[in-house]
């Protein structure tokens, strides 16, 4: 991944879409759980499940812990798979209270931390670094279905690379910038689901000038 190439795709989805004002959440402890039942599920769906969260119990690790697991899976029903994600969130809760809070979780290295975070059953990287990033605001690249998408299109990725290799890939090309990550990232998602899609709209794809495969 070159540094002008990676600069030059962000700037132009910045110039076509503005900024996205990602996570959408009411602090930190919020993000994580987003995280968490975002899963393979609309982010739509995640916001329904948080609503329907809240009127049971506060957004925080202790009071979704008091929830019956019954009560905390009808709650979750939204994001589907709701008793393995009520099993995840737990499995979190219970982890960020061992650790210490967010306090305690803070006070770690960013590759610490991540380790710490990827140790929870149901937290893959996708999920850990939306954390990081999003939730502590350490400049780690969050890599998802979409960037994979966007970018072996563009012929910058080959298609087959792990998920750590392209987050390194980015994060070489890129000075390590939270706000650019997390930017970046959002709007990677804003034109994965508006326009690269599965099936793409090319003709209105405003990379097309760039992409061997428009």
């Amino acid at each position: 991944m070159e540094q002008e190439a990676a600069r030059r795709v962000f700037e132009t989805l910045f110039s076509a879409y503005g900024p996205q004002h990602w996570w959408p959440a009411d602090g930190p402890f919020e993000v994580m759980v987003g995280a968490v039942l975002t899963q393979n599920t609309a982010w739509t769906n995640v916001e329904l499940a948080l609503e329907r969260l809240r009127d049971n119990c506060a957004l925080d690790a202790e009071a979704i812990l008091a929830i019956p697991a019954e009560r905390l899976a009808e709650a979750l029903r939204p994001v589907g798979y709701f008793n393995v994600k009520a099993r995840r969130l737990s499995a979190f809760c219970e982890h960020y209270i061992a650790a210490g809070g967010f306090e305690g979780l803070s006070a770690l290295e960013t590759d610490v931390l991540r380790h710490s975070l990827l140790g929870v059953n149901g937290v893959g990287p996708e999920t850990a670094d939306d954390m990081l990033l999003y939730a502590f605001e350490r400049p780690v690249f969050v890599v998802d279905a979409y960037t994979r998408r966007i970018f072996s299109r563009l012929g910058l990725l080959d298609g087959g690379e792990g998920y750590e290799e392209i987050r390194a890939a980015f994060e070489m090309a890129l000075a390590p910038d939270v706000p650019l990550y997390n930017e970046y990232h959002a709007l990677v998602v804003r034109h994965g689901k508006d326009v690269c899609k599965t099936r793409p709209g090319c003709a209105e794809c405003v990379l097309r000038a760039c992409c061997p495969a428009a």
